[in-house]
């Protein structure tokens, strides 16, 4: 039972967007998570996006996350201000603090890898098919590219150095459920509490 949360509140300025922001904080939280990892790869901090707002023709992340956890110990261990020391000016961290009695509900905020540009399909076949690009991108020329409407961060990969857009989709769930989460803090089961 997730019992205990940290908020994290994003200050962009003129001259830093927010989405470069979330850049920067999310990739150092990722470390952090790893850091957390049991032997299965599961970690016990799951996040949430409170002020995430979901549109047809595009969503956001807003600018604040939650980290939480079933006891403050493990909050405590993770230490989000250590990891976001070289942030310190563009994120503030509340202490931690227990989840309230009040909620307005729970949500699951799982990882979404929607089929994206017909560039990126090309460049995937290609690479899994052992197929020239031009040759592959022909399989795709007559779809047509598809928008999604799902909030992205976009990360670096530490083992490839590839960046990549990390898709968020948040599903509002009636019941709480699990508490094992990926190095993301997402989870396709796990749910965290909404208030």
């Amino acid at each position: 039972m997730i019992n205990y949360y940290q908020e994290l509140l994003l200050l962009p300025q003129e001259e830093i967007p927010i989405h470069f922001l979330w850049s920067k904080v999310f990739q150092q939280i990722h470390l952090g998570l790893v850091e957390m990892q049991d032997e299965q790869g599961k970690i016990p901090i799951g996040v949430s996006f409170p002020d995430y707002v979901t549109g047809e023709k595009c969503s956001l992340l807003g600018g604040k996350l939650r980290l939480f956890a079933q006891d403050e110990t493990t909050l405590s261990r993770f230490n989000a201000n250590q990891w976001l020391a070289r942030l310190s000016d563009y994120v503030h961290c509340t202490g931690i603090r227990p989840v309230p009695e009040k909620l307005t509900g729970y949500a699951i905020y799982q990882r979404e890898q929607p089929k994206t540009s017909n560039e990126r399909l090309a460049r995937r076949y290609a690479k899994r098919h052992n197929e020239d690009y031009d040759t592959a991108l022909a399989r795709y020329s007559d779809k047509a590219h598809k928008s999604i409407a799902t909030p992205f961060i976009r990360l670096k990969s530490l083992s490839g150095n590839q960046e990549f857009c990390l898709w968020i989709k948040k599903i509002v769930v009636k019941e709480r459920r699990g508490a094992t989460f990926s190095s993301y803090g997402l989870s396709a089961e796990s749910s965290v509490p909404e208030f």
